[in-house]
């Protein structure tokens, strides 16, 4: 027999005649309630052929309402803020947060992972370290608890996904740069740990090539998160050792651009826009520092209050309503031009 859909556990309860708690007990443990009261919810879930969702199971067993909030470094301005304001969201709706920093490495993820596990979150978030995750953990971690993703996209993995379009906010500021002076180089790390660079690298070629320019990619040496520092080092070897075919340098991320600012006033090479200046220095992200830095840093704002707000929207709603998602949801913001002294 099947009438309409149940959804949860409640509508079970409802056609069944069976209380929530004592549901509860069966499905955490079947022997814990009476043989005659297992025989009754067996039959009934037969007739209706209703079968819990693991997250509802999952649910039940919970005694306390935690979101586990994961980031791949607290050091990063861009995941402490974007952590600060989600922390905010959470406690507004009544629960409580745990922020985990996954210190840039793949097993300290799964060891985050697998420290929320044993404590039975109702939900979370995640910001994965992408390229370095051990993606089949975290597929497995997300199969047993609601799981969104944010910032860096894992694919098929968790119940959403809410980032930065890379693609129209590198095409927003290679199309300023082209208008406002000569046309920018890309300056990145050759191996970056973020899959956020390579789509920004990807989105650099295509944009340059829509415009009619050759793309020009400066690779640099580097692993891990000591952006400043990297660009500082081999921005500096770049001014020094090599003949740029440009004036104008777009940088993967903020956090370079500051460190190649630092070069490039080492090395008393004026950076801005009047005419006594020699280099034009952009970046993306609108990290908090970049609008302290001499000259002030021209760069791309990413919309991290629209990203954690809607994050922390869906994993709320994935805990209330105790079920999947049909169908896994992908949302990119669109990033907005700020334009500085830099460039």
């Amino acid at each position: 027999m099947s009438g309409p859909k149940i959804k949860n556990m409640e509508g079970f309860a409802a056609v069944s005649g069976i209380s929530r708690p004592t549901l509860s007990k069966y499905f955490n443990d079947p022997d814990s309630v009476r043989a005659s009261t297992r025989a009754k919810i067996e039959a009934a879930l037969q007739e209706h052929n209703y079968r819990p969702n693991i997250y509802a199971v999952n649910q039940n067993r919970r005694q306390t309402k935690n979101i586990g909030l994961v980031v791949p470094n607290l050091t990063d301005p861009f995941f402490a803020g974007i952590a600060r304001t989600m922390e905010g969201l959470i406690v507004k709706a009544g629960y409580s947060p745990l922020l985990l920093s996954s210190h840039g490495g793949p097993e300290q993820e799964i060891a985050n992972l697998d420290s929320l596990r044993s404590i039975k979150p109702a939900g979370v978030l995640l910001a994965p370290l992408g390229r370095a995750s051990q993606a089949e953990r975290v597929a497995d971690f997300a199969r047993e608890v609601p799981t969104v993703l944010f910032d860096a996209n894992l694919e098929d993995i968790g119940e959403a996904f809410f980032g930065s379009d890379n693609e129209q906010s590198i095409k927003l500021i290679v199309d300023y740069l082209c208008r406002s002076g000569e046309p920018p180089a890309f300056f990145e790390m050759k191996t970056p740990i973020n899959p956020n660079a390579y789509k920004r690298r990807s989105a650099y070629i295509a944009a340059m090539n829509q415009l009619g320019h050759e793309p020009q990619l400066i690779q640099i040496e580097g692993e891990g998160w000591n952006f400043e520092e990297i660009g500082f080092v081999e921005g500096g070897h770049m001014l020094t050792s090599q003949k740029l075919e440009t004036n104008t340098i777009l940088c993967s991320n903020d956090r370079l651009a500051i460190g190649l600012l630092s070069a490039a006033f080492e090395n008393s090479i004026k950076v801005g826009m009047g005419p006594d200046a020699a280099l034009r220095i952009a970046g993306h992200d609108d990290h908090p520092f970049s609008r302290f830095t001499c000259p002030s840093l021209t760069t791309v704002s990413q919309d991290y209050d629209a990203i954690a707000a809607r994050s922390v929207e869906t994993i709320l709603a994935l805990v209330d309503s105790e079920e999947r998602m049909q169908a896994r949801e992908e949302t990119l913001f669109q990033g907005k031009l700020v334009m500085r002294g830099s460039a």
